[in-house]
Order: C-alpha cells, then structure tokens, then sequence
C-alpha cells in the first residue's frame, strides 16, 4: 500500500482531491449584480421608490406652488381692502359727524314752529299787532328771542315793523337785539302739514 501511494498518479490524485475540497470549502459566491433601473414600457423606471421621476407628481408640485402664490396674493389684496375700508370708516365717521354739527347748528339758527303752537301763536300775533308800537315793544324786550320769533312769523310785515323800529328807539341794546330778531326772523320756518283754511 505504501507502494500504491508512492505511485506518482495517486500523489496527483490526492493533489486534486485536496484542491477540489479547499476550493469548496472556501467557494463564496459572489453576489449577482444589480441590474440597471431601466425604464419599462409604461414608462415608469424600476429601483427604489425615492428614484422615481413622475411627471404627473411633478405637475401637481407646480400647481399647488401656483395656487399657493395666487393665495398669498388674495391673502395680500385682502388686507389691503381692509386697511381701506377702516381709513373709508374713519372717513365716513368725520363726514358724518360733520353733517350733525352742521344740523345742529342749522337748527340753532332756523327756528321751526311747530303745527300744535300755530293757533296760540297767532291769538298772540293778533294781540300785540293792536297794541301801541312802544307798549308792545316793552313787553317784547322782556321775552326771550325764540318766542318773539315765533310772534312776529304770525304778524304782518308792517305790524313787525313798527314793532321793531320802537324797540330800536329804547337804546342801543335793544337796536342791536331789533337787528339780530330781524336775521334770525329771516331764517325761521313755518311747517304746516296741512293747508291753512281759506
């Protein structure tokens, strides 16, 4: 036997054998290689899902940066709208509060004789109109502007006349009242509602 295995076939048969075995022993397969992300008929490429390229997601992005921009735009308009209509507000409120001065003044100035005091007014009219001028003047300096306003609106245009013209004769005071009675009978308003029987 030891012959047998001195033979030089069987050393180079045991060398084989020993080189079969340590290359099995130590074979690793090495590992297949990834194929190449190609691109499939429907056009969608093969790989990892953050590697896509969709034109529709795309798309999408564009249109909602779009619709983003025109909403900060709106957003934009919106608040310049509101900064306008408060400086309109502010606006309107001075207007408005000038229009009441403006009434409120007008009727310190007008004076307006009401339909329920138009009877009692004329009786009065009628009254001082057939006193003497003087007597009449003296009572009247004593009553207050509005109410001899109210007198004299019911008194013909020459019965006032003389009136006025004696309390113009009892000083310089009472001239100057003659003279402000007059401006202000000038202004004052008579409203009737109904038409004043013939």
């Amino acid at each position: 036997m030891i012959k047998l295995l001195t033979t030089p076939w069987m050393t180079s048969l045991v060398s084989v054998l020993i080189y079969l075995g340590a290359m099995v022993m130590f074979w690793k397969t090495p590992p297949l290689p990834k194929p190449a992300p190609e691109v499939v008929s429907t056009g969608k490429r093969l790989g990892p899902s953050w590697d896509f390229i969709n034109p529709e997601a795309d798309q999408l992005m564009a249109e909602l940066k779009t619709e983003k921009a025109a909403l900060s735009k709106k957003e934009q308009d919106l608040s310049d709208l509101a900064v306008r209509l408060q400086a309109e507000q502010a606006e309107m409120n001075l207007v408005t509060q000038s229009v009441r001065q403006l009434q409120v003044d007008f009727d310190q100035n007008v004076l307006r004789i009401g339909v329920e005091e138009t009877a009692n007014l004329k009786k009065l009219a009628k009254v001082y109109a057939n006193m003497d001028p003087a007597s009449a003047a003296k009572i009247i300096q004593e009553m207050d502007d509005v109410g001899i306003i109210k007198i004299m609106v019911f008194m013909k245009d020459t019965e006032t006349a003389v009136v006025l013209e004696a309390m113009a004769k009892m000083g310089q005071t009472q001239a100057k009242r003659a003279a402000a009675l007059s401006d202000r009978l000038r202004l004052a308003s008579f409203r009737n509602s109904t038409p004043s029987p013939k």
